[in-house]
């Protein structure tokens, strides 16, 4: 298995990436290719796979705003047909590894739909395996849909003096999908 890493816009690798991205998250949940491509633009985003045999098992994108210590976990996502085998875990785990080698980044944020059903449940118990932990009860609704999101937390370097609020990181998340939304007007 090989881990790939990139911060520039890859068409092949994102070709063979971009249906493990729509089959998870579907129409409601994705980013139209354009702000994906506008995000690495940017600066505001990395791709991670993992391949086998030039095949794409898992995906992830994520993202930070300039000079933040704050790596996003905006989407993972496992080839549907490969779930619940792991993949998932080992992958993260590779995201983690990554992570904690920029020195910038501090804490790794993902944001999870915590309305009371059994996905949603078995999601954030993924999340708290991989060493994640729920911030607070404070609970988000974005305008585009009736779902309800809260943070998750994994530290890279130590926990702050000052205990992170679940508000104050989905604020941060919106304005970085907020970000994402604006267009490249560099020449």
């Amino acid at each position: 298995m090989e881990f790939i890493t990139t911060q520039q816009w890859d068409e092949d690798l994102w070709q063979k990436t971009r249906d493990i991205y729509n089959v998870a998250f579907g129409e409601h949940a994705t980013k139209p290719e354009k702000v994906i491509q506008n995000m690495f633009a940017r600066g505001l985003s990395a791709l991670h796979v993992l391949k086998e045999n030039d095949v794409v098992l898992a995906m992830a994108l994520t993202g930070a705003m300039p000079n933040s210590s704050v790596l996003l976990l905006d989407y993972l996502a496992v080839r549907k047909n490969l779930r619940g085998h792991g993949i998932g875990k080992g992958f993260f785990d590779y995201l983690l590894e990554w992570a904690s080698s920029q020195p910038q980044f501090k804490r790794i944020l993902v944001e999870v739909e915590c309305d009371d059903t059994p996905q949603n449940h078995a999601r954030i118990q993924f999340w708290e395996k991989c060493g994640f932990q729920l911030l607070d009860d404070y609970k988000h609704c974005y305008k585009w849909g009736p779902q309800h999101y809260m943070a998750m937390v994994h530290y890279l370097k130590g926990k702050p003096a000052i205990p992170l609020k679940g508000e104050d990181c989905l604020k941060y998340m919106a304005s970085f999908h907020k970000e994402s939304y604006k267009q490249n007007f560099k020449a």
